[in-house]
């Protein structure tokens, strides 16, 4: 980035077979790069792989499988107080329970834990963030097991597993298309969805972490008439 521009490098394959529901971070300890996929080329399987950059250019080591099952609405997220990446996904040969992983990135080589469940029904939209004012990892979700609620809940890393709190509704209705970012100067994450229950208005809503809970704030209508699309 230059000012108002922006340049790009080439484009390099990191998986040559069939890939989704593709989330990515940057863990600033190892100054590599964590991409998380399905991989249609290996039964679905939710895999990993890091990449370094240098220039304009960039790198991959082999990929790893994080979940032997078919993983869909993988996200990650890089926790600085741990130095773990943590990639939250849902595990479709589990009752579409809603998992996360931790790994650890050794040069251009990742390694993971045992998956800890979050939510028993999840089917689809996951965002991760980490908030580094409480060093909680923060996972949105559409909670199926809870009439499709927008739903957050926190959890802590310890060596290579996490350990979940008590989940927080934050919208009692149908919420779908699901981003999530932590805002480092306010200390809060913020949550941006589509709220079905208000015509698909395109909302948000801020929270704020503690060593105990979740808290909601304030909502905050983004736009009206539907919004589709979502990002972290």
């Amino acid at each position: 980035i230059s000012g108002t521009s922006i340049s790009f490098g080439s484009p390099v394959v990191f998986e040559s077979a069939s890939t989704a529901h593709v989330g990515i971070d940057y863990d600033s300890n190892a100054n590599r790069t964590v991409i998380a996929y399905k991989d249609a080329g290996n039964s679905n399987y939710g895999t990993a792989i890091v990449g370094t950059i240098s220039g304009t250019g960039i790198s991959f080591g082999s990929a790893v499988v994080f979940a032997e099952v078919t993983a869909n609405y993988s996200d990650a997220v890089f926790d600085s107080n741990s130095n773990k990446i943590v990639i939250a996904y849902q595990d479709a040969s589990d009752g579409n329970a809603g998992k996360a992983v931790v790994g650890t990135v050794s040069n251009t080589a990742i390694s993971f834990g045992t998956p800890v469940e979050f939510n028993s029904d999840t089917r689809a939209f996951l965002a991760i963030a980490f908030d580094s004012s409480s060093n909680k990892v923060i996972i949105a979700h559409k909670d199926y097991a809870n009439s499709l609620y927008g739903t957050v809940i926190s959890g802590s890393v310890s060596g290579t597993s996490i350990a979940f709190d008590s989940a927080v509704v934050f919208e009692a209705a149908t919420t779908n298309y699901i981003g999530m970012c932590f805002d480092s100067n306010a200390n809060k994450s913020v949550v941006a969805y589509t709220d079905a229950g208000n015509g698909g208005d395109g909302t948000a809503i801020t929270f704020t972490s503690s060593s105990t809970n979740l808290t909601a704030e304030n909502y905050i209508g983004i736009s009206t008439g539907g919004t589709y699309a979502s990002g972290s």
